[in-house]
């Protein structure tokens, strides 16, 4: 229920939170837009959501409280069952004696608020109001560990998961058949992907030992153990994750690939599978792709100044390539879809050959490899360029053939963009040189490259702290200081008197949120332009050396000064950008 407009207006007139000849312009906007003028009031920043919503609980009588840093005791969240919990945002927070205090975003629910009467009759309701942020942070506390979700998955009611004999000795497919359709194994497999999902995780790892199964995560590029199962398990979860990715249960010894999707009210996953046999059993490891996601902007990865500049500008051409390059897991493929996100206007033909395809684009030809029928980025490509492209992206130039398709497409008239795995900008020249693609088709079709990491952000707080001179000292193997400074002096980091002594720098703070410090990751980036100078080394098969070195001299940015200027900025720390440059 919503309080009363009359009643919101006067109460914000007379607590001065607004004149009114301000006001009339909101009712207008609220009239116009057909919005209720609380959510006017927030969207124009006369108030916060939280102001508001304390301005609603008063003028309706009902007690607000703040849940964004509450911890709920389990046995009290847990009266309100998680499903119905979600599905209308309510939860209980407190229990004293009979009475039970519920925090809901609309407390005049009166259905929701009968139905929690008739499954705990003994107790009396107590409706509260919150914010969307409070029920957020009450919902999130749902998510039990996996040491406790797993041990009632084992001891429930569902029973022991039976133990599977040893994959060498099966006859036939039927007992993994069974396995796959236990309701403990089905349990154990979805909770797996279900926490991977909420703690954020790109790949959930399962590895059989000699003695248990270790189940690991990687979240912000870091893997991270999570728990061990029986050893027992090891054969109906492989069998079930087969299942789900249509792969043969009865194949051991070669390796597997597929892929599935998972859906649910709150989140759509593909999940990406690859087996691979080992010494004890076979190895999953399941890459989870959000199909729900907004396209980043080259801001949100972390480009910015002159050489985002330099991205853009490169993106304005109508020919040429446009190169990322790094190791896997670098974000490579989503600056492709941030690029492409800029120039995917109705006038433009983009089509796409990827493996896999991440996201989905509107009017964007998203084609996926297929190897089993011979559909490999370099015959895709072919046919690509059939289909009246503009722009034609490539997922990957893996191959000389690939390499020289790409070229010949940008020759023609196509601005291309793809990815390569080279650890550092300039080297993508030699890499691709040692492909066969003659150095003159190279200075003639490139336009920028792009090396690229990612490094993890800080999460909430952080610590301030100056550089001593050891450490000063260990800087100076992994980066120039003196342009450092002059760096930073340009971005007005520091001041024009100041040493790198003066600079403040920060530390990550363990958090609620993070027992790090950090949560999601931010890129450091170093842009190559194919200037005429670098045109010249190309034609003579410089060193990936020389070609950094002079791509420096024109202005390019390393990745370590990026990241160098990221940490100044309080993004990121120090540390953090060395563990990746290091890498």
């Amino acid at each position: 229920m919503k309080v009363e407009s009359q009643k919101l207006e006067k109460f914000i007139l007379d607590a001065g939170l607004i004149d009114e000849k301000k006001l009339v312009e909101v009712k207008k906007e609220s009239e116009k837009s057909k919005k209720w003028i609380g959510d006017i009031l927030v969207s124009a920043g006369f108030v916060s959501e939280k102001e508001l919503v304390k301005i609603e609980a008063y003028l309706l009588g009902i007690t607000f409280i703040n849940l964004e840093d509450e911890t709920i005791p389990p046995d009290v969240l847990k009266i309100i069952p998680e499903s119905i919990a979600r599905a209308h945002n309510i939860v209980a927070f407190s229990k004293k004696g009979n009475n039970l205090e519920v925090a809901m975003l609309d407390p005049e629910d009166l259905r929701i608020i009968e139905f929690i009467k008739r499954t705990v009759p003994s107790l009396n309701i107590l409706a509260r109001l919150t914010t969307t942020e409070g029920i957020k942070n009450a919902l999130a506390q749902y998510q039990e560990t996996l040491e406790i979700e797993f041990g009632d998955i084992m001891k429930g009611e569902t029973g022991e998961i039976r133990h599977i004999k040893d994959e060498k000795s099966f006859s036939g497919k039927e007992e993994l058949e069974k396995a796959a359709e236990e309701v403990s194994i089905i349990r154990v497999v979805d909770s797996l992907l279900k926490h991977a999902i909420l703690q954020g995780a790109s790949d959930v790892h399962i590895e059989p030992l000699e003695k248990e199964v270790a189940v690991r995560y990687r979240i912000d590029g870091i893997l991270h153990n999570v728990m061990s199962l029986p050893i027992s398990t090891a054969s109906g979860i492989v069998a079930r994750i087969k299942v789900l990715s249509n792969l043969k249960l009865d194949e051991h010894r070669l390796p597997q690939d597929g892929r599935f999707k998972i859906e649910t009210e709150d989140f759509k996953y593909s999940i990406r599978v690859s087996v691979l046999p080992v010494m004890d059993g076979e190895k999953i490891v399941m890459r989870l792709l959000a199909e729900n996601t907004d396209v980043y902007t080259l801001e949100d990865l972390g480009f910015m100044g002159k050489s985002l500049e330099k991205v853009r500008h490169s993106l304005l051409k109508t020919t040429g390539m446009v190169l990322i390059t790094g190791p896997t897991g670098s974000g490579k493929t989503t600056t492709l879809y941030a690029m492409m996100q800029i120039i995917n206007t109705p006038s433009i033909n983009i089509s796409t050959i990827e493996d896999p395809v991440e996201y989905r684009m509107p009017r964007i030809n998203q084609t996926q490899v297929n190897t089993k029928i011979d559909l490999t980025f370099a015959s895709g490509l072919r046919s690509l360029v059939r289909q009246d492209p503009n722009v034609i992206m490539v997922g990957e130039i893996r191959d000389g053939e690939t390499a020289d398709l790409a070229v010949n497409a940008a020759l023609t008239g196509h601005l291309v963009l793809s990815t390569l795995h080279t650890t550092e900008a300039g080297g993508a020249i030699p890499r691709l040189i040692d492909m066969g693609t003659e150095p003159f088709l190279l200075s003639s079709t490139l336009n920028i490259i792009i090396g690229q990491r990612l490094v993890r952000k800080f999460s909430g707080g952080k610590e301030k702290y100056k550089l001593k001179d050891v450490d000063i000292d260990n800087l100076k193997k992994y980066c120039d200081i003196d342009r450092i400074v002059k760096l930073l002096k340009e971005e007005k980091l520091l001041k024009p008197k100041d040493t790198i002594n003066d600079l403040d720098l920060y530390r990550p703070k363990p958090s609620k949120d993070s027992s790090s410090g950090y949560k999601g990751r931010i890129g450091i980036f170093e842009v190559l332009s194919v200037d005429n100078a670098i045109k010249s080394l190309i034609n003579q098969k410089a060193s990936t050396t020389e070609i950094t070195r002079q791509a420096v001299q024109d202005g390019m940015r390393t990745m370590a000064e990026d990241g160098f200027i990221k940490a100044a900025m309080g993004l990121t720390s120090i540390e953090e950008v060395l563990r990746v440059i290091m890498d």
